[in-house]
């Protein structure tokens, strides 16, 4: 049927993958539950498509049985990584998505050793959440083995997807996260601020906690057992989250975020391409050892969906080439600090 398959092909995201994808000269096979939607999409790209409900085991398991990969795009991945992850390891196809959700990455960590036994690969993450902020987690504990700490941090002028804005509602009643000596801690929203100097030749911009994915991937990567993660925001917008964190059983009800989620699908695209084409991201990342030693990393790359469209192809070809370690992996755990390096449009700096 193809070599891989691009499921939720026709999101906002899994469109621009799908796009690039086919400009690259690669076939991918679309696939999602909307007919007409897949189908269109197919009929513009001049790829072959398949129109599969994840409730329906035995079509995406035919759908998946000739498919080396699968890159999953189709999120909330809270309900949809478990019906492809079980797909994957009953037809033996390597499993790639582009979530960020914390829960998601150590979901499909416990399902290791299935992984294991069956020859398959899970790398969930391989959009901007998280293969810059990991390779820059490794890239770190290359440098200071010995560190016991890790913050890393994030600055995107990003606007957000339909997709996203979904997944944000999905998880608005979880307040943060932070892993301390190796578990991870719930914690308040925005629970922790500092000022993160991003490499602009300013005093540095103010960042709040938030539960970003490398809570989970960043130990599992380097084995460093504490690590906080930021992302920049005024300090007035920090403070909305500590208030809002107060009314989150109320925001948590489902007839809450329904509603919440039905408000998005009506006004929410995500960025355009001249938005894209337009703005940086920016990663920066500092590793501590227990008697102070310190070190200090920074990365810019390109808009945060341009960079997941091409570290998501980036990874897909390597696995496409036969470079598959088996079981749950991160990206930089599988590929090295160095994977996103092999992006257009990303440069990386030591400052300390």
């Amino acid at each position: 049927m193809g070599e891989f398959v691009i499921y939720g092909s026709y999101g906002y995201t899994g469109n621009l993958i799908a796009e690039a994808a086919v400009e690259r000269g690669m076939d991918p096979v679309l696939a999602g539950r909307n007919r007409e939607k897949v189908g269109r999409q197919a009929a513009d790209l001049g790829c072959e498509s398949e129109v599969v409900s994840l409730d329906e085991p035995q079509v995406l398991d035919a759908l998946l049985e000739d498919a080396t990969a699968v890159l999953h795009c189709a999120g909330p991945f809270s309900r949809t990584w478990e019906p492809m992850v079980d797909a994957c390891l009953r037809t033996g196809t390597h499993y790639l998505d582009i979530t960020g959700e914390l829960g998601v990455f150590e979901a499909i960590h416990d399902r290791d050793d299935e992984a294991e036994d069956a020859g398959v690969m899970l790398l969930p993450g391989v959009g901007f959440d998280v293969v810059p902020t990991d390779c820059v987690a490794a890239h770190l504990a290359d440098r200071l083995p010995d560190a016991d700490s890790l913050e890393l941090a994030f600055h995107a002028e990003m606007g957000v997807s339909r997709g996203t804005a979904k997944t944000m509602i999905e998880h608005v009643d979880e307040g943060g996260a932070v892993r301390r000596d190796g578990r991870i801690e719930r914690v308040g929203p925005a629970h922790e601020s500092r000022t993160v100097d991003f490499g602009w030749g300013l005093d540095g911009m103010h960042a709040a906690a938030i539960p970003w994915g490398d809570v989970s991937t960043a130990y599992h990567t380097t084995g460093v057992p504490n690590v906080t993660v930021y992302m920049s925001m005024p300090p007035s917008a920090a403070r909305q989250q500590r208030i809002a964190g107060l009314f989150s059983p109320v925001l948590g009800l489902p007839p809450v975020k329904a509603a919440l989620q039905w408000y998005v699908e009506r006004t929410t695209e995500g960025p355009d391409a001249e938005e894209r084409a337009g703005e940086r991201s920016h990663v920066w990342g500092e590793a501590r050892t227990a008697d102070g030693e310190r070190a200090v990393t920074r990365l810019r790359g390109p808009h945060t969906y341009t960079l997941t469209v091409r570290t998501a192809l980036a990874t897909l070809g390597r696995v496409l080439d036969g470079d598959t370690p088996v079981g749950f992996q991160t990206p930089a755990g599988a590929y090295g600090a160095d994977l996103v390096l092999d992006v257009e449009g990303v440069e990386r700096e030591d400052v300390v």
